[in-house]
């Protein structure tokens, strides 16, 4: 399959009604339910339609800085690592674009960013269950009719509000993803339109302006910050770099990458890390920072070598490094400038950083589901930090009064580990999800996935075709 047919413009008129309902409606349009709704395609019997509030797909937009690959091999596209022989693959995408070949001999195994995004975005315009454009403004549970209903506006062109409409569906999937980290000291400031203080997901957007100011501070020590740090370092002239790099960590370290490591974002590993305590599991995150916060030793070794380029002549860059200190507060000084207030941990030493504009690269946190599912929050089973409690299949825990499930992506990195949001196990996760919601396996899942034996003793793994079932029976389509 080559071209598949192009996606034809929804109307509020598509959507379902109570007598014929979706059997899954998802909502949000990442990389996760676009890996899902391509997982879903070919499986006519199921009824799907996701949804998302943008006119487009867009990954991760203003970070798609020139060079900056993934940090996971292409087989960690939507779908292969499930199904190599969909034809939503990154390589069918390359063979529709002509681009086979040069791929080929490119010997790439990690891929540009920009070109990920691209490549999904293709999957996205061809894809006929994605539906673009819609706010979902409300979810309730209909316990007269055993449905979800879905309220949604829907958008038009400029955002602006153009429809009303619901959708019925048996089951939920929440893929509504993350959303920029700032640090409380830095909020107010951030908030501030003449300010320059700007988080690293809008970072291409406020490049120039950012190249223009005389003193930079990016904070964070994961790859975004990296890769802010070093496009900043290589566009600034040599002995007027002036450049503040902070991080809380206590090293910029790398991001763990050995081949037994990268285990730990293995099917096994997941397992065995829900099957834990809650207190395990909240002791253990913290300290697997390297596994997700860590930065690529490629981009570590680029920045190390533009640094020493730079003293060839003789001195040093004007760049400063500080790895272990954290922002107590911040202020602005006059009208232009930030007084950056600062605490070394291991030292116990202050100090203040006065510089002209800030970077935040303090990454994402997962989206709160309350406001979304307000109306089922009396039905939602939480652990003893009041989080969502959340099933092996990746399901929210209800009460037995809804009988529909409600599954998420990126959503459960409290139950199921860091390896929640990593690229590698969207098609295992996508394919576990479909596997729950038919009760059969139209994905064949692999029972063993890593050298390594998490624990000292675990069950034998079950196929994923054998779960058990839970919310309502599917009704096949004719």
């Amino acid at each position: 399959m080559n071209t598949p047919p192009h996606n034809d413009p929804d109307t509020t008129a598509d959507a379902p009604g109570p007598d014929e309902p979706l059997d899954l409606a998802g909502i949000g349009i990442g990389p996760f339910n676009l890996s899902l709704a391509a997982l879903a395609h070919p499986l006519t019997q199921l009824r799907t339609a996701f949804y998302d509030q943008h006119p487009a797909f867009h990954w991760h937009p203003g970070l798609l800085i020139d060079g900056t690959t993934l940090q996971v091999p292409f087989l960690a596209d939507l779908v292969t690592l499930a199904d190599p022989a969909s034809p939503w693959t990154f390589l069918n995408y390359l063979k529709t674009r002509e681009r086979l070949f040069p791929f080929y001999f490119a010997e790439r195994f990690h891929i540009h960013r920009a070109e990920y995004d691209a490549y999904c975005r293709w999957v996205s315009e061809n894809l006929p269950a994605l539906h673009f454009g819609h706010h979902i403004d409300a979810v309730r549970w209909n316990h007269e009719r055993n449905l979800f209903e879905v309220d949604f506006t829907q958008l038009d062109a400029d955002g602006e509000a153009e429809a009303l409409g619901r959708t019925y569906a048996r089951n939920l999937v929440l893929g509504i993803g993350t959303a920029p980290h700032v640090p409380i000291p830095l909020r107010p400031l951030a908030e501030a339109p003449t300010v320059p203080v700007i988080h690293s997901a809008d970072y291409l957007d406020h490049r120039e302006r950012l190249l223009a100011a005389e003193h930079l501070t990016v904070i964070g020590a994961g790859q975004s910050g990296a890769e802010i740090f070093l496009d900043q370092l290589r566009a600034r002239p040599e002995g007027r770099e002036h450049l503040h790099w902070l991080a809380r960590t206590p090293a910029f370290a790398p991001m763990e990458y050995s081949k037994l490591g990268l285990e730990q974002f293995t099917p096994d590993y997941t397992r065995y890390f829900h099957g834990l305590s809650e207190r395990v599991r909240d002791e253990l995150l913290p300290a697997q920072w390297q596994l997700y916060k860590g930065i690529d030793h490629d981009t570590l070794a680029a920045i190390h070598d533009e640094l020493y380029r730079r003293t060839l002549d003789g001195g040093w860059p004007n760049a400063v490094l500080t790895p272990g200190v954290q922002v107590r507060t911040a202020g602005r000084v006059g009208t232009t400038k930030v007084e950056l207030h600062l605490e070394h941990a291991q030292q116990g030493s202050r100090s203040r950083l006065t510089t002209d504009a800030v970077v935040l690269a303090t990454g994402y946190r997962e989206r709160r589901l309350d406001t979304l599912l307000a109306a089922l929050d009396p039905y939602l089973r939480r652990d003893a930090s009041e989080r969502p409690r959340i099933d092996e299949h990746h399901r929210l825990v209800l009460d037995p009064a809804i009988t529909g499930s409600v599954y998420v992506q990126n959503a459960e990195r409290h139950t199921h580990g860091a390896g929640t949001p990593d690229l590698g196990l969207a098609a295992w996760r996508s394919a576990t999800i479909l596997n729950s919601l038919t009760g059969n396996s139209p994905y064949t899942l692999p029972g063993r996935t890593a050298f390594t034996t998490f624990g000292l003793s675990q069950p034998p793994p079950r196929r994923s075709g054998t779960v058990p079932r839970q919310g309502s029976t599917l009704v096949p389509r004719h």
